[in-house]
């Protein structure tokens, strides 16, 4: 990354040209790197890294103003945003197979929500995840998993999907398209404050 004064006879150049360089900032700093393409953009770390990105970031608008207020202190330190301070301390702590936490610090008060039954249903190239939730308590979210093999480890990097947890409302996801083939599927529920329930138990499907 190189640092300018004025890049592209401009204070606020942005965009990539001819697919090569790609100009912005950071920081209030601009900047120019190369433009890079990831070689594989849908490999599992990255699906598992953007399903939880997109989780968090709806999450946020939905946090109450003193929830916000607690990421003042590492946004501060960051300079940047609280919104800022939340996705990237959360990203980090996916990235590291923690849950996240709607608070800065995360605690560890919270109770967790009862799951009920997980089951799946074949639809066309698809499948419909449905994790019932008897008791909602402190739980946050539904992380749902999967696996082309059984009797799977659930990480990061198999995460297809992050459900809130609304009430006891079941949480539902539609995994679709699907190439023909087996699919193992298990789900773990989050709390508030980023605490991680057990496995609820696998469930397979075939795609046909």
């Amino acid at each position: 990354m190189v640092k300018v004064s004025g890049p592209a006879f401009s204070m606020e150049a942005s965009g990539t040209i001819g697919g090569v360089l790609v100009f912005s900032k950071w920081k209030g700093r601009p900047y120019i790197r190369s433009h890079v393409i990831p070689s594989n953009p849908k490999s599992g770390g990255q699906t598992g890294m953007r399903a939880m990105f997109s989780f968090l970031a709806k999450a946020w608008t939905t946090l109450s103003a003193g929830e916000q207020a607690t990421w003042e202190d590492r946004a501060a330190q960051l300079i940047a945003s609280e919104f800022n301070a939340f996705m990237s301390y959360n990203q980090f702590r996916w990235r590291n197979f923690t849950a996240p936490s709607k608070d800065e610090p995360a605690g560890t008060a919270d109770t967790p929500a009862t799951l009920g039954a997980l089951s799946l249903s074949l639809g066309v190239r698809s499948i419909t995840v449905t994790q019932a939730v008897t008791t909602a308590a402190d739980g946050w979210g539904i992380l749902i998993f999967r696996s082309p093999t059984g009797t799977f480890d659930t990480a990061y990097d198999n995460l297809i999907a992050v459900g809130t947890v609304s009430g006891t409302d079941d949480v539902v996801y539609v995994d679709s398209p699907l190439d023909p083939g087996d699919y193992y599927y298990d789900t773990r529920e989050f709390t508030a404050d980023g605490q991680m329930s057990a496995e609820t138990g696998e469930e397979t499907e075939t795609v046909v």
